[in-house]
This record gives C-alpha cells, sequence and structure tokens, in this order.
C-alpha cells in the first residue's frame, strides 16, 4: 500500500484518497458528505495528516463536543 502522507502525494492523489474512502460523494445525498469533505480540506490542501484529523475527530466523539452539522442536500 502506498503511504497516504501529504509527503508523499499530490493534491490530486489526496483528493481521490478522501473520495475514495468516502465513497460515491456526489451519489444519494444524506446530508452528512459536506461536512466530511470539510472536514477533510486541510489533508487535501496539505495542512494537516489525515492522522491528526482523525485524532481530533475521535477526541471530540469521545468528549461529546460537536463536529460538523448536518446541514442536508442544497436542492431540500
Amino acid at each position: 500500500m502506498k503511504s497516504v502522507r501529504i509527503a508523499d502525494t499530490t493534491r490530486e492523489e489526496r483528493e481521490r484518497i478522501v473520495a475514495e474512502s468516502i465513497g460515491n460523494i456526489d451519489g444519494a445525498c444524506d446530508g452528512c458528505s459536506p461536512g466530511l469533505i470539510e472536514m477533510y480540506a486541510d489533508y487535501i490542501e496539505g495542512r494537516r495528516e489525515l492522522r491528526e484529523i482523525n485524532m481530533e475527530f475521535q477526541a471530540r466523539y469521545i468528549s461529546g463536543a460537536t463536529g460538523p452539522e448536518r446541514t442536508g442536500c442544497a436542492g431540500q
């Protein structure tokens, strides 16, 4: 398996890694995809590693702090 670290990937590869990990982000909208994509924007842009983002999310989940809010589909 190829490294997913920022130093070892291009922006396009990071974008593809996030899209493949989340699944079909353009498919059936359940309101969570925009929040997930936003959550990983720092990784895609090369500012923070996936590990940092996932650890921060897990810490918020365990502590009960709020994360990205579901906003629904743009067309609704």
